[in-house]
């Protein structure tokens, strides 16, 4: 390729860092429960060959109350193993992001009710591996509580763990913003001061960022509570 075609190529910023090509035809073993709802290609342990990994979130339906639907949500990680994906790692049956949904005592009621989505991936805590964002909310009678978890690939404990995890009342989104200078976190909620209810938070909408430098994660403006 003729050295004007790179600059090219660049300036259209379409030139980053090859990864593995991931297998055209691939399988999880074992499936996960229930219905996928989102599937995300993720390179926790960098962007060697067969490094991929996907994390999936699914959700099982436990019963119908009332008209309602009410499910036990999944997150789960599995590694590339030729075509095929092998699990490493399930909410709940690992604590993070997810509790175990129960049926309520003589009603067709499941608590807590959940949702969750992949918000992304990003080079958070500098370049050579991602980490994978994951929001998530669980409700019983009240607004209930909302978290952010940040996943990565511990390779000293050969296993997939939160670097960060931030909990906010009621409702706390995320988002991964690339730049030049890094990918860092930004979360936006309501904030709440220490003794304020859960009707009438101090700041309706706020915005802090986070990020990741010298092995710690910092927040500005501290609004969330950082769980680790």
């Amino acid at each position: 390729m003729k050295y004007w075609h790179v600059i090219a190529l660049c300036a259209l910023g379409l030139c980053g860092s090859a990864r593995a090509g991931e297998p055209a035809h691939y399988t999880f073993a074992p499936q996960p429960p229930g219905t996928i709802v989102q599937s995300q290609l993720v390179y926790l342990a960098g962007e060697a060959m067969h490094s991929q990994w996907r994390a999936v979130l699914s959700k099982k339906l436990l019963g119908t109350g009332n008209g309602t639907p009410f499910y036990q949500w999944f997150l789960s990680f599995y590694a590339i193993d030729d075509s095929v994906y092998r699990l490493k790692y399930r909410s709940p049956n690992s604590s993070v992001p997810f509790a175990r949904v129960t049926k309520a005592q003589g009603a067709p009621l499941w608590f807590p009710l959940q949702t969750a989505k992949i918000t992304g991936t990003g080079d958070l805590m500098g370049p050579g591996a991602q980490q994978l964002v994951v929001q998530s909310h669980e409700t019983g009678a009240d607004c209930g509580m909302a978290r952010v978890d940040v996943f990565y690939y511990g390779s000293a404990m050969q296993s997939v763990m939160t670097t960060l995890s931030v909990e906010n009342s009621c409702d706390l989104t995320a988002s991964v913003v690339h730049s030049s200078h890094g990918d860092v976190l930004r979360l936006t909620g309501p904030y709440y001061a220490a003794n304020a209810p859960l009707c009438c938070p101090t700041k309706t909408r706020v915005t802090s960022t986070l990020r990741f430098n010298n092995g710690t994660w910092t927040e500005q403006p501290h609004y969330f509570k950082i769980l680790k």
